[in-house]
This record gives C-alpha cells, sequence and structure tokens, in this order.
C-alpha cells in the first residue's frame, strides 16, 4: 500500500494574562497591555477562516486558557486597557501624560507592514521619526492625536476583512476621525473577538479542525515541578536560591484547562500543547491521568533523548528522516500517550524567514523540502520505490500570531498560495494530529524515564531560569508559594482569589521578558504585572507584602552591548531602520576598546542572522566623509572554527601580527565604500585565494547595511563561524574594528 506525506501544522494562539490585579484597575476589568484585542482583530479569526475555504486541509489549532478568557472579556465589553481608554477618550481631555503616552506608544507595530501601507499612519510615524517625540508633543494639534488613536486600530484590522463596509470606509477615509468613528472601531474590534471561538468550535465539529489546549496559565510544567530540571540542559547551570518543587500544582493546571475546555467545545480535548512545548519525565503521568492523548515537543528534545544529532544538508533537510517524522508511544501508570516532535527548521522559516520572501519563493521552498522529505524516505526504505510504504508525519508546529506582523497583508499572500498549491497536491495530505494517531498508532516506543527535560528553545530551559533576574523572580515566586502552603485553609473554593494570582504567577511569560535574551517595549510592565499576581496572594491571605515584591525585579534601562535575540530580515538601504534591527546583536566600537575611541567616525556594529543570510550594519558619526574620515575598504575575514577547509592569511599589506588579524581565514569579502562595490574571494591550496560569485547586497546611507547569504558560504546549518572586520587603503592595513572580541555567528 503506497501512502502519502502526511503533514501536521500546530498553530500556537497564546497571550499572557495582562489583567491587572492592582485593586484600583481591576474593578474597571483593566488590562495593562492591548496584545489580546489587536491579535484578535489580526491574527486569530482570520487563520481558520481563510484554512475553511480549503476543505481537503486539515489542521490543529492551540488556544490557551488564559487568551480565551480574554477574549471573552474584551468581546463582553468588560474589559478595557490603556491604549483603549485613550482611544475612546475625547481628544480634547487629553493630558500632556497622555500625549506622550500615545506618542511613545502608539506605533507599536511593525511599520513596514502595518503602518506604511497606510499614508496617514504613515505620515505620522515619519514626523515622529524625523522630528522627534518632544517636536510631536510640542506641536501636534488635537486632529493629529485622533487620527493616530483611530489608525493605532484601523491598522491591526486583518485585510480579510478589508472588504467589510465600514472598515472599508475607515480605511478610504484615511484622516480627519471623530470619537464616534474611534467608538465604532471598537464596536466593529469586539464583533470579530466574539466569532474567534465559535469559529473554531464550529471548525472543529466539522472535522476540518483540532483544537487543543494548554496547562491553565501556559506554565512551564517541568519547573514547576522541580527547578533543578534546568540542569538536565545545562549541568553548571546557577538555579535560584529556593528550589521550586510544587509538583501538585501540576493536575491543577491541567484540570483548569481540562473543564475550559469542556465547556467552551462541548466535547473533552485529545491534545496538549505543553506551554514552550517543554515536557520531562515527572509531567507525563499527570497529563495522561487528566485523559489527554497526544502531546507535542521539538526535535531537540527527540536529539537529546535519543542521543542522535539530527544531521542537515546544505539545505536543511534532515539526513535521517525516519527518526523525526512519526509519533512515539510513551508508556505511564496511567495509560499511553503519543508525542509528536516538530520540525524545528521548516517551522521558522514560516515563523522568521518567508516573511522576506515573495509568497511564490517562499511556497515554493516549503513544497520543495516537503518533496525533498518524500523522497529522501523513499530513497531509505527497503527497496526504494517511487512511492511511500508507511505513513510518515511531518509536524511543523510554531506561533500562530506574531510572524503575521511581518508578511505582506498578514501573511494573506503567502497561506493562500500555500494552501491552494497543497490542495493540488494528492501526494502530500494535511491531517490533523489527532487524525493521524487514530489511524497509524505510534509504533516505537520512547522509554517514559528517559524522555529528556527540555524545551522547543535549544532543548533547555534557559530561557526561563538560570539568569540572575530570573532566579529572583523564581525566588519570589517561592517564598510567596510557600506562604499559601501556611494557609491549608484557603482553598479553591473558599478563596478563588489566592489560588487564580497563584496560577497567574507560574505563567511562563515573566520569566521570558526578565534578563538576557529578550526584550521589548514593555518590560517594566510586565515585571510589575508578575509582582501585581504575587502580592494578590498576600493580599488574599490577609498577609503583609513582601518589600521585596515592591521593588522591580529588575532595572529596565537603555541595553548596551548584547548578543542577538532573534532572528532578523531587515531591509538593505543603508537608513538603519531600528525596527529592522532591534534583536540584532549590538558591540559599541567607541570608548575604552583600544585604539578606537568616543570621536571614532564608526561608532556601533550590528549584526544577526536569518535562515537565508547573515547581516552586519556599521553607524557612522555624523557627518562622516567616506574616503576621508573612513579608510576606502572594508575586509570582512571570515574563519571556521570546527570546519576543516582550506585556509589563508589575509590578503593585506602590513597586518600586525597579532590575533586574531593573524589568523587563518576561509572567506574574504571586499567592499569599496566609495563605489559600494565588493568582490567575494576562497582560500583554496597552498594558501591561495580564489575570487567566487557572491549575491551579497549593501548599501550605504545614514549607515552601512550588508546581507551574506549562507549559500555563499556553502555551509550546513548550525555551523559556527567567526568574522574579523579590517579597514584598509588600496589594499593596505590600517585598523581593525571590534578590537577585543570577533563576530560570533551561528547557521540556524
Amino acid at each position: 500500500m503506497s501512502y502519502p506525506l502526511y503533514v501536521a501544522f500546530i498553530w500556537h494562539q497564546h497571550q499572557p494574562l495582562y489583567k491587572s490585579r492592582n485593586s484600583d484597575m481591576s474593578k474597571l476589568g483593566q488590562y495593562r497591555l492591548p496584545w489580546v484585542r489587536l491579535h484578535g482583530t489580526k491574527d486569530y479569526l482570520d487563520l481558520v477562516l481563510l484554512l475553511e475555504r480549503y476543505p481537503k486541509l486539515h489542521q490543529t489549532v492551540n488556544l490557551v486558557p488564559s487568551l480565551i478568557l480574554q477574549l471573552e472579556d474584551y468581546s463582553a465589553g468588560t474589559a478595557f486597557d490603556p491604549y483603549l481608554t485613550l482611544a475612546l477618550t475625547p481628544t480634547e481631555q487629553l493630558n500632556t501624560e497622555h500625549q506622550r503616552f500615545i506618542i511613545e506608544h502608539f506605533f507599536d507595530a511593525n511599520h513596514h507592514t502595518l503602518i506604511d501601507p497606510h499614508p496617514r499612519y504613515r505620515e505620522l510615524y515619519e514626523i515622529r521619526r524625523e522630528k522627534g517625540k518632544t517636536w510631536c508633543l510640542e506641536n501636534w494639534t488635537i486632529q493629529d492625536y485622533s487620527d493616530l488613536l483611530a489608525w493605532h486600530n484601523l491598522a491591526w484590522f486583518d485585510p480579510m476583512f478589508w472588504d467589510d463596509p465600514e472598515i472599508a470606509t475607515w480605511l478610504k477615509q484615511g484622516r480627519n476621525f471623530t470619537l464616534s468613528d474611534r467608538q465604532r472601531i471598537f464596536t466593529k474590534q469586539k464583533q470579530i473577538l466574539s466569532r474567534i471561538i465559535p469559529q473554531h468550535r464550529k471548525m472543529q465539529d466539522a472535522g476540518q479542525l483540532e483544537v487543543t489546549t494548554t496547562p491553565y496559565t501556559h506554565p512551564i510544567l517541568p519547573l514547576l515541578a522541580d527547578t533543578n530540571a534546568g540542569r538536565v540542559a545545562v549541568p553548571n547551570m546557577v538555579l535560584p536560591q529556593y528550589r521550586f518543587q510544587w509538583e501538585e500544582d501540576i493536575p491543577r493546571h491541567l484540570k483548569k484547562s481540562w473543564d475550559l475546555y469542556e465547556h467552551r467545545f462541548g466535547r473533552k480535548p485529545r491534545g496538549l500543547w505543553p506551554s514552550e512545548q517543554s515536557v520531562s519525565p515527572i509531567i507525563l503521568p499527570y497529563i495522561a491521568q487528566q485523559g489527554f492523548k497526544w502531546i507535542c515537543s521539538d526535535e531537540a528534545v527527540l536529539g537529546w533523548t535519543l542521543q542522535h544529532f539530527f544531521h542537515r544538508d546544505e539545505v536543511g533537510n534532515i539526513s535521517e528522516p525516519e527518526w523525526l517524522y512519526q509519533p512515539y508511544r510513551l508508556e505511564t501508570p496511567h495509560g499511553d500517550l503519543a508525542i509528536v516532535f516538530r520540525d524545528h527548521r521548516l517551522s521558522d522559516l514560516i515563523g522568521f524567514t518567508y516573511s522576506a520572501m515573495p509568497p511564490e519563493k517562499a511556497v515554493a521552498d516549503l513544497v520543495g523540502h516537503l518533496d525533498a522529505i518524500a523522497r529522501n524516505l523513499k530513497h531509505r526504505q527497503k527497496g526504494g520505490g517511487t512511492a511511500l510504504d508507511k505513513p510518515w508525519l511531518v509536524n511543523i508546529s510554531l506561533d500562530g500570531e506574531n510572524c503575521w506582523e511581518f508578511y505582506e497583508r498578514d501573511g494573506l499572500p503567502f497561506l493562500e498560495l500555500l494552501y491552494q498549491t497543497l490542495s493540488d497536491r494528492p501526494d502530500i495530505k494535511l491531517v490533523t494530529v489527532s487524525e493521524f494517531i487514530e489511524h497509524f498508532p505510534p509504533t516505537e516506543t520512547l522509554p517514559a524515564e528517559r524522555l529528556h527535560s527540555g524545551s522547543w528553545v535549544d532543548g533547555s530551559f534557559t530561557t526561563w531560569i538560570g539568569d540572575p533576574a530570573k532566579n529572583r523572580a523564581w525566588d519570589l515566586l517561592a517564598e510567596a508559594r510557600q506562604m499559601l502552603a501556611n494557609h491549608p485553609e484557603a482553598t479553591e473554593e473558599n478563596n478563588p482569589e489566592v489560588w487564580e494570582a497563584l496560577y497567574a504567577a507560574e505563567g511562563s511569560d515573566w520569566f521570558w521578558w526578565f534578563g538576557e535574551g529578550h526584550s521589548s517595549n514593555q518590560d517594566a510592565i510586565f515585571d510589575r504585572l508578575f509582582r501585581e499576581h504575587l502580592a494578590a496572594i498576600y493580599q488574599a491571605l490577609n498577609e503583609p507584602i513582601p518589600p521585596s515584591i515592591k521593588q522591580p525585579v529588575e532595572q529596565h534601562q537603555p541595553r548596551g552591548e548584547h548578543q542577538p535575540e532573534s532572528f532578523i530580515h531587515p531591509v538593505i538601504n543603508g537608513i538603519g531602520d531600528e525596527q529592522d534591527w532591534d534583536k540584532a546583536g549590538r558591540i559599541e566600537l567607541g570608548g575604552a576598546r583600544g585604539t578606537m575611541h568616543q570621536s571614532s567616525p564608526i561608532q556601533r556594529l550590528w549584526y544577526g542572522v536569518d535562515h537565508l543570510n547573515f547581516y552586519l550594519r556599521l553607524d557612522f558619526q555624523s557627518g562622516v566623509q567616506i574616503g576621508k574620515d573612513i579608510p576606502g575598504e572594508l575586509h570582512l575575514l571570515l574563519f571556521y572554527p570546527n570546519r576543516l577547509v582550506h585556509n589563508s592569511q589575509a590578503p593585506l599589506a602590513e597586518v600586525p601580527d597579532i590575533a586574531p588579524l593573524n589568523y587563518l581565514f576561509h572567506h574574504q569579502l571586499v567592499i569599496n565604500l566609495p563605489t559600494q562595490s565588493f568582490w567575494f574571494q576562497e582560500a583554496v591550496e597552498n594558501y591561495q585565494w580564489h575570487p567566487k560569485v557572491s549575491r551579497a547586497q549593501i548599501a550605504i546611507d545614514q549607515c552601512l547595511e550588508l546581507a551574506v547569504p549562507w549559500a555563499d558560504l556553502q555551509i550546513e546549518p548550525d555551523s559556527q563561524l567567526r568574522l574579523v572586520l579590517v579597514l584598509a587603503d588600496n589594499g593596505i592595513f590600517k585598523t581593525h574594528l571590534s578590537e577585543n572580541q570577533m563576530v560570533a555567528l551561528q547557521a540556524p
């Protein structure tokens, strides 16, 4: 019997609990941040409405309980956030503090996709960018504020809804919005929000969709059981002062999410998305006992479990596909669980890279990877053959909301083309996870006690524990949890407030934002929300709030140097757009760093990657003249610390005999700064250099921006490289940048 290649998409829809527990605010149903409302009008309903147009395609959507509860609050008109309150305030009543907040925060969106397409919104954004926030505060009119309040909400309506008569009228109107307009915009938001859960239920009842759930407030279950789980992947991890061990909270979170799901969807859930796809042996019996049939995690967790490294070729396809593309059985005292593992690279391509590509090229690339997987599986099956003789499942799981902000028209052209392409392919079949497992139960068993303790981020928990600030937050949580344990009379029946506050504080999101690794424009608000949840525990128990909870977990100051935080895909135009580079790494080139000083013509270096390129940006001091204040050549010298290749010395005269300048390099990209031309070379035998074709992009205007394709380097995924930047004139060394450190990059 022959089979198609089965593919299971799982879209993870999640927002943390933004509702404040400050007594003055909670009476108003006050939410600190607007993201449930804004993503609700842009990302949740349209995803399944579009899928409904392609009935052959079945998918899975995970709806986190904390998201469902907040959507219902907004739909009922009982939730208000500061952004919404200001949008519904007569502009004549806006004080200076309100105006400053609006100028600061009402452009919090990807300007390429959400601001630039709308002329009036773009006009206001450009004024703020060019003239500054202070100028806006001093010069903007009441109408400017009214238009900005309207556009901050209009821009988040998904393009699928632009043909709605009211929305179409507002988009065409463009400016001169009134309070009445803004009130009607909010009414339209509520109408869309109110359709989200019923639409998911309808499509699940029809069999095209499977809706799954997550532990109640999205906690990292292995860390709730024991924070020492952090040392499974990182044995030398510095742990919090207090060991958090509250295994009994696991069944509480599972039961809460189970009950909420049954009430909203009229059936029992089958699948569980463990928060951040984080798993460990200790949590499995609880999941099975609650009644869940399957869970999902990441290929890194499978690799650690099997002690097997997944090798990928130069274009990212796995060499041993039979290991990854199947469900496994986990045996527990309360019955078997199935577990599926996502293809990390395919998931990340959709989440972080395809937005930077034309839809036709992105869809062709994704489908090409699926075809390559099928070919590889056929090649490795006994007897070869032209058809698959076993049912294999490719799992693509990713965040279902944030990535679309970077796509043209919120991903609509990409998804329409992808879905049509897949609908026309009889050899590729999209299924829900439950459909596949019910027809093809797992045949391979993973010993439950050997399951690796880790998440979808590097197979570890370092995103949520181990950093000093993250550890401080765990200590505050541990003290509050112990205080609740000291009050056995406070049950969920007679004191639900204290338990709801605990569940909220146990959520993963606060730890995500603390410390190094992630940062946003709302770090201080996340810090405050976490401590408000903790404070509510003490208040509900009539206990004094410890002074430590009244102080921020960390100081939220502008960051200096830091490593990359996520994938980036900047537009290479020499402008240095701050949104394009906000997740990039940063190295300061002024100050006490070697010969570079505060008056240096090059002030800082930015760097980052996606699946297509690595990126560099050099910021110039104002008024700098290339060729006069800066030497005319920039040499990028690359070497690979873990790769056996031909290498050679830097092809420059008068290079100092000091590290890292005296290293041997494999690639060199030379940029003629005045002409913006470049040439690329590769080291060959006998320490010679050979010219090669490069598809690099370079632009110089307010800064220098550079994109170098990974394909130019012909390296495998996960390969490490080090970069040295040298300034020269006519092949004669002058100086090198970032003297005390090299730029460290890793191919995705």
